[in-house]
């Protein structure tokens, strides 16, 4: 490894990517955050307003072209982490489901990762750590594909764990976290929502961006750690 590790953070334009990336540059680390939207990522760099160590670059974890030209366009890194999601048509009665809708939750939870994996291969020393979720664990009613997709990356994990190792390979699995992304799904309601939640965890509130990025954090650095899914849920998984 270099004396400045270098991360790669897939999904690293908003929330718990952003939060991480903003903790990594702070500690004097290097880091390029990838994302679709070349918007997302303009706002990104002027939210975390680093100059020579942050590197921006639009690749879609859902393209296999688009993540081999991400890794081909970088060196060796120390780290890779996804935290790319796009749940957007993956809630609803099974019934209104679409298969092209589920299929694009797939691609990116899962299939996604899996490219990662086979480009990074080879490139990263380090870790690879994807991003899980409570619905593996607590699904809802209606979120059938979302706990489907969260439980089929897991296994995922537990198989590269082996495959790429000394590479290690594991899961941080969130529970609910204050992020922009409830604003789609809750709308007016997102306050009212999070409150019931948060009175139910037994840590007695919701997730912040930055409590997920503390997680990240360390099991990038724990180096006897691999093919283990770290719950940072407020105790959700137990209630």
């Amino acid at each position: 490894m270099t004396d400045i590790a270098h991360t790669l953070i897939i999904g690293g334009s908003s929330g718990m990517g952003l939060a991480l990336a903003r903790r990594l540059l702070a500690a004097g680390e290097e880091v390029t955050i990838a994302a679709r939207s070349r918007s997302g990522l303009d706002a990104a760099a002027t939210d975390l307003g680093e100059g020579d160590r942050l590197h921006l670059r639009q690749a879609d974890i859902a393209d296999e072209s688009s993540v081999a030209a991400l890794f081909a366009g970088l060196g060796v890194l120390d780290h890779v982490v996804v935290t790319a999601a796009d749940m957007t048509r993956g809630y609803g009665p099974i019934r209104d489901q679409t298969l092209d809708g589920a299929r694009s939750v797939v691609d990116v939870k899962v299939l996604g990762p899996w490219l990662v994996a086979k480009y990074a291969a080879g490139q990263v020393t380090g870790s690879l750590t994807v991003t899980s979720g409570i619905a593996a664990y607590r699904p809802a009613t209606g979120g059938a594909v979302v706990a489907m997709a969260n439980a089929a990356l897991e296994g995922l994990v537990r198989a590269l764990a082996l495959e790429l190792a000394p590479v290690r390979v594991n899961a941080v699995s969130p529970g609910w976290i204050d992020t922009p992304i409830w604003d789609d799904f809750a709308g007016d309601a997102k306050t009212e929502r999070l409150q019931a939640m948060a009175a139910r965890l037994p840590a007695g509130r919701i997730g912040h961006p930055d409590d997920i990025a503390a997680a990240f954090s360390a099991v990038m650095t724990n180096e006897f750690l691999t093919g283990t899914v770290l719950h940072v849920d407020g105790g959700h998984h137990l209630v």
